[in-house]
Order: structure tokens, then sequence, then C-alpha cells
């Protein structure tokens, strides 16, 4: 199995919401990031998606965008992003996810040569500068949050390689050290994987290896429109993380 990832799908959610008001790059972006999914991915893999997977709604409106997600190679994890308002309960997501997809929500998968854990994350403190007081009431909850996830990952397979996606950066060129790199550092994460940023503030995320773990923003026009490869097996048991 290769673990690849690609975050930012923003699929249109049955509104035929057109992407390339953000930029040209996004002109009919979801047919070059299926024929680049398929000619890279096989069956065998697994697809990473850190969030913002659909402009939907409503739960029912997400479904022809799961489906097209789901018809593509490999198995395929998604975690929820700041745009996805038809996941307002993950055990209802669940229910409707075609086959060979889950859905992780603070909670953790163990694959074959790797345990992947998820959640949303949230902004965080950046240049000294403390959060909004609201801001900074949703960046601790998130982190309990990841606490819990990366828990979940550890209970289920201490031996196994761990990667962690969130949709929010957990840390940018600037600014490293906050909450969420804490937890990250302690959970023993070979892998985290993140999306949320686009055009200019691409440039802002950090992708590289810091304190012994690996980072990669991954949102869709970060990375090309195509999946990124980010391990491949080591062993039966365990991934090497690229």
């Amino acid at each position: 199995m290769r673990l690849f990832a690609i975050g930012d799908l923003h699929l249109s959610g049955g509104d035929d919401k057109p992407m390339d008001v953000f930029g040209s790059q996004w002109d009919r972006h979801f047919f070059r990031i299926s024929e680049a999914w398929r000619k890279t991915v096989d069956d065998r893999d697994t697809v990473l998606i850190p969030g913002d997977i659909s402009w939907a709604m409503q739960l029912e409106q997400a479904v022809p965008d799961l489906q097209a997600i789901g018809d593509l190679p490999g198995r395929k994890i998604l975690c929820k992003g700041n745009h996805d308002y038809w996941w307002n309960s993950v055990t209802r997501v669940r229910s409707i996810l075609p086959e060979g997809m889950a859905a992780l929500q603070h909670d953790a998968i163990e694959l074959e040569n790797c345990v992947v854990c998820g959640t949303r994350g949230w902004l965080i403190p950046t240049g000294g500068n403390p959060l909004a007081k609201e801001d900074e009431k949703i960046y601790r909850r998130e982190a309990q949050r990841l606490r819990l996830a990366v828990e979940s990952a550890r209970q289920l397979n201490r031996q196994k390689p761990l990667a962690v996606m969130m949709h929010y950066p957990p840390l940018t060129m600037a600014d490293r050290e906050n909450e969420f790199v804490r937890i990250l550092e302690e959970s023993g994460a070979g892998m985290v994987v993140y999306g949320h940023l686009h055009g200019d503030g691409i440039r802002a995320g950090f992708h590289g290896e810091y304190h012994g773990i690996q980072y990669r923003l991954v949102s869709c026009d970060g990375i090309g429109f195509a999946p990124l490869l980010i391990g491949e097996d080591a062993s039966a048991e365990n991934l090497n993380f690229l």
C-alpha cells in the first residue's frame, strides 16, 4: 500500500459552483484531479483528503460529490474542513459514504502499514499576536480534539507509523510553536498533512521536516491538482514517510 494525500477538492455540491472565479488554474479542476489520480493511484493505495471536500450545504447534496470521489481508485479517508457545512454528524456521514471510504472526526483508523488519525484544527497564534477571544476558545477545543485523535490512534496500534490529517495548518513558515505542534510531537507522529491555504497563502505553509515530523501542505492547487505521494511500503506493517 502507498499513501497519497490531496485536500480542498471543493466539489460543487450540486450548485455547479464555478471554481475558476478563484483563478484560471481552477478551470475544470476536478477533471484534472481525476485524470492525474487515475494515472498514479491504484486500488491497493490509500488517499487522505483533509477537508473542504464539497460546497454542499446539506448532506444529501454532498452525495454526488462523495460518489465521484468514491469512483476513483484506492481507499479514501476524509476529515472535515471549514467549508464542509454538509458534515454535521460523522455518524450520518459514515452512513452514506461509498464503499472504500472512511470519515475521521478526532478519531483514528488502522491500515495495513500505518495508523491515520484526523481532526479539523483551527487558526493558530501568529506573529506573537494572541487570537481573538472566540478564536482562542475554538483553538483550545480543537487542541483537545487533536489529543483525542492521537490517543485513539495509539490505542489502535502503537507500533505502526502514525499519519495525522488536519484541515487547518498546524504551523506556518513563520510560526512553528503552538499547542497543535506540541501535541503532534508528543504523539510520535511521522507525517502530518493539511490544506486550507490557497493562492498567495500557499507560500506561508510549512512543507518539510520540523522536529522529526514531516509536514505536507496538500491543498490541491498547491500540489498541481494531483495526489501527492507521502508514503511507501517499508515492510508489510510499516510505511516509510517521504
